[in-house]
């Protein structure tokens, strides 16, 4: 008899803990479910009538893991004294090589001569500096911003056009209705002269005809530069909304001053008669 009520009570204390362990794990699941991460604890249970074990798992997540965005490419400009390499590759303001030295040896240079340190490329071991005036910083940004200007962005679409400086009226009227088909269209347009020799027309004075041809439309995108001797192009782009009203309404401007100057002019002869 006594027998049977211990094997009695252990049975019931099993229930209990079996009982209480379910709804402990339960509890944890119904808190940490809303957050996407599941409990680190699980429950082995090997035989209903034994006592239950915990365990450690790995925690789970289903939130996705952050990835880290990519280092975003620094402007070019100085870099002040903040140099994280301890051995750095200077160039002098002539661009010439000054060999690998030491940060502090840098800087001590760029104090010497009252320059500045700008990276020129940083992916090499060890990494790219020159030393450079403030004016070489500030043409070389000009230059950047420009070539950046001039390159098509994705999506957009760049023709090209070439000819020389001694091409025939008709052709250049051809070619400057062929420019203004693609403005219309907001391409870029790319023209590019060549001075021929025995032309007597400066390739920048065509330059400026094709634009006057197009004017009520399009505009410069990059201003007509030499890339090499005896040859120059420009960029050519649609104006912006904004920019054609500013251009429509000074258009009504310069037609209403030469208006009122005829009329100046029609009254003038009249009195004089």
């Amino acid at each position: 008899m006594t027998t049977f009520c211990v094997m009695k009570l252990l049975c019931h204390a099993t229930r209990n803990e079996n009982g209480y362990a379910r709804r402990l794990f339960g509890t944890l699941l119904t808190q940490t479910a809303q957050k996407g991460v599941f409990s680190p604890f699980c429950m082995v249970v090997p035989d209903p009538t034994k006592t239950t074990v915990f365990g450690l798992a790995q925690p789970f997540c289903t939130a996705e893991k952050s990835h880290r965005e990519p280092k975003q490419k620094a402007a070019f400009g100085s870099v002040g004294r903040r140099i994280p390499y301890p051995i750095l590759h200077v160039l002098n303001q002539d661009g010439e090589s000054l060999g690998n030295m030491h940060r502090a040896d840098a800087l001590r240079l760029m104090d010497q001569h009252g320059l500045k340190l700008v990276l020129l490329r940083e992916n090499v071991e060890p990494p790219v500096y020159r030393l450079m005036t403030g004016q070489q910083i500030h043409e070389e940004q000009l230059k950047r911003a420009e070539k950046k200007k001039a390159s098509p962005k994705a999506g957009l679409v760049q023709k090209e056009l070439s000819f020389s400086s001694a091409i025939a009226k008709n052709d250049l009227e051809t070619k400057t209705k062929q420019i203004a088909h693609w403005i219309e269209k907001k391409y870029h347009v790319k023209v590019t002269i060549r001075q021929a020799k025995d032309s007597n027309t400066d390739m920048f004075i065509l330059f400026d005809r094709i634009l006057e041809t197009v004017s009520d439309k399009a505009t410069y995108l990059s201003k007509p530069k030499a890339i090499k001797e005896g040859t120059g192009t420009c960029i050519l782009r649609h104006m912006s909304d904004k920019e054609l009203q500013a251009h429509q309404k000074a258009e009504r401007q310069k037609n209403s001053t030469v208006n009122q100057d005829g009329n100046e002019d029609q009254k003038s002869s009249g009195v004089s008669q």
